[in-house]
């Protein structure tokens, strides 16, 4: 996975994608046992298809973009990397193109943390919550918001396959 970033400029924009999903040692899946929410789907291809770990089935939305997916916890969690499973080759027109992971503590304070371009993704895109300082490592929050902004080809509808979200050991 290529990852490329020009000065003064926010979106990143990740190419590629791997088959398998690779992670730090030291991190560890955390929205196991959170709420998860998606603002639409088409029947049978709702919020279980993100966490079901078959990169067959998908999330489908059904509505206006942006397309969101809300993860809460229910203490105040560290979050350090989302990892997104989409598949250009075999979604096209349903592929995002443009995500923005934002995090708060609430539906009502919401920040976007990070904005990632995808380019023709397939297989796992791995965006790490990290800020511009290097001793911002995580983000500490009870909320999580994955927010489909636009797809390939200009599609309207989005299909995500799974979703991971990882943070540190205890």
């Amino acid at each position: 996975m290529a990852t490329e970033s020009s000065e003064g400029e926010e979106d990143t924009k990740l190419t590629g994608g791997t088959p398998q999903l690779v992670v730090d040692s030291d991190l560890r899946e955390m929205a196991k046992n959170a709420a998860w929410s998606v603002s639409s789907c088409k029947p049978g291809n709702g919020v279980s298809s993100l966490r079901d770990d078959n990169y067959e089935t998908y999330w489908q939305s059904d509505g206006a973009q942006p397309h969101l997916v809300n993860i809460q916890f229910q203490k105040k969690v560290k979050l350090q990397l989302v990892a997104l499973y989409v598949d250009f080759n075999l979604d096209e027109s349903y592929t995002p193109s443009k995500v923005s992971v934002r995090a708060g503590d609430g539906f009502h304070n919401l920040k976007e943390i990070k904005t990632v371009e995808l380019v023709k993704p397939n297989g796992w895109m791995n965006i790490p919550l990290s800020g511009n300082d290097p001793r911002e490592t995580f983000v500490n929050t009870f909320m999580l918001q994955i927010a489909v902004l636009s797809n390939h080809l200009n599609g309207r509808d989005t299909h995500v396959r799974q979703i991971k979200v990882f943070g540190p050991q205890p």
